[in-house]
């Protein structure tokens, strides 16, 4: 075993690439947990955060044993920056957490948007409002975020001129949600 780690393969070429690769994961998984922190989730936020630091203090250390070995401060560098993609891009995929979505509209297309919305099954409150332009009407729509295509969808194909907004949630109680398990038929 000793052979294989004094060995310059190891230090030049298979340490970087496990420098890089675990940089990718436990930054993947930093930015997950900082995910879940921000939406509540205190069971697996801390679990995630022993992960990511365990992953990170055998990364150091091989990094400070190797300190002379430039090609491992790039690994881990260039690892840093994946694990950020990364993890915003597992986290995307995720889709967790839930939605509302605030659509202002003209008294003349209300009627047309809400059908559109309670046609596919979302919950939609209808509140009248006074804007710059005069009267106005103020949808709002919650759903969780695997839907947000197709709410977005359903306000741009109403009218894509739609001025709308869409925020995180961080609690919801209740509400007319879609099941949580949808079939796409082949």
């Amino acid at each position: 075993m000793d052979f294989f780690i004094d060995n310059d393969i190891f230090t030049w070429v298979i340490l970087p690439i496990l420098i890089f690769c675990s940089r990718i994961l436990d930054v993947s998984l930093g930015t997950l947990r900082i995910i879940f922190v921000s939406r509540g989730k205190k069971y697996i936020a801390p679990l995630l955060g022993f992960f990511e630091v365990l992953i990170w203090l055998v990364v150091i250390s091989n990094i400070m044993q190797n300190a002379n070995n430039f090609l491992c401060y790039i690994a881990y560098a260039g690892g840093f920056a994946t694990g950020n993609l990364v993890g915003m891009l597992i986290e995307e995929k995720l889709a967790l957490g839930t939605l509302a979505a605030r659509v202002f509209v003209m008294a003349a297309k209300t009627d047309n948007l809400k059908k559109k919305l309670c046609e596919e099954g979302f919950g939609v409150t209808l509140v009248k409002g006074m804007g710059k332009m005069g009267e106005t009407n103020i949808l709002f729509c919650i759903f969780r975020r695997k839907e947000l295509d197709r709410v977005v969808d359903i306000i741009e194909n109403t009218d894509a001129n739609m001025f709308y907004s869409i925020e995180e949630m961080k609690y919801v109680n209740r509400g007319i949600f879609l099941p949580r398990i949808t079939t796409k038929k082949l």
